[in-house]
């Protein structure tokens, strides 16, 4: 059954804007794109929404509903009672460009800073052997659709802006994970992780895993033990002794 929702939309661009209230149609079955995609078709036909595949797939559809970052193309309209008033914003976090389209280029800047796979030596492509728990371990994080909701959320990005040059976030913190956890990744990623990707900023709040769309353990599963393997090699007292003894033996 239709009813008559009331929605509050931001509109603006990179100089500022304001929140604009709207009613607009919404039929059983709808999420919120659909609900924007009628505003556009039948009030404002300028308002500015970036979209993709509408099957939580591509991640291009990230925006903050009711303060919440999520894919509005997964966010279902009968999680909202008739009466409630739903606000769509743009994430918080990244530069508005117009409306409800922000600029993410800060993280495929990110991205561009972490080392590829470094196969090992001797092993051509083709003749890499892995364990099934390995591979499956590795799939998880695989599973990213690079939605940046996890960057949106994080409170070290989102409330201290002067943080972005020092801390890559969990989207990226989590790629070195993987390739450090990879059997068949020849770098050292463990001092880059902390010293030139700020893993050290992360508080482990899980916000980042509680807003991912894929449900990946961000946290449990990749920034945690990231945080274990440099506090063993930086903290741990008999790998420090050796540090120190190994030391000693150098002219």
């Amino acid at each position: 059954m239709a009813y008559q929702a009331s929605f509050r939309v931001w509109r603006g661009d990179a100089e500022g804007g304001d929140l604009r209230d709207y009613t607009v149609e919404v039929n059983d079955g709808e999420v919120v794109l659909d609900i924007i995609h009628r505003l556009q078709a039948t009030q404002v036909p300028d308002l500015a929404v970036r979209w993709n595949c509408k099957a939580g797939k591509c991640g291009s559809c990230s925006a903050e509903v009711n303060g919440r970052p999520r894919l509005l193309c997964m966010t279902r309209m009968s999680t909202f009672a008739e009466d409630e008033v739903v606000t769509v914003t743009p994430m918080r976090t990244f530069p508005v460009v117009r409306d409800l389209v922000t600029d993410v280029s800060f993280n495929y800047a990110k991205a561009r800073e972490v080392p590829a796979f470094a196969p090992p030596p001797g092993v051509a492509p083709g003749e890499y052997r892995m364990r099934q728990v390995d591979v499956e371990r590795s799939q998880e994080f695989r599973k990213c659709i690079e939605c940046f909701l996890c960057q949106d959320t994080c409170h070290v990005l989102r409330d201290h802006e002067d943080n972005k040059q020092r801390f890559a976030g969990p989207r990226h913190l989590m790629r070195i994970a993987e390739l450090e956890m990879h059997p068949l990744d020849s770098a050292d990623r463990v001092p880059a992780a902390q010293d030139e990707h700020g893993l050290g900023y992360c508080n482990i709040t899980k916000c980042c895993t509680e807003v991912c769309p894929e449900h990946i353990g961000i946290t449990d599963n990749a920034l945690i033990p990231l945080k274990e393997r440099v506090a063993d090699r930086r903290y741990d007292p008999i790998v420090w002794l050796g540090n120190k003894l190994f030391r000693r033996r150098t002219p």
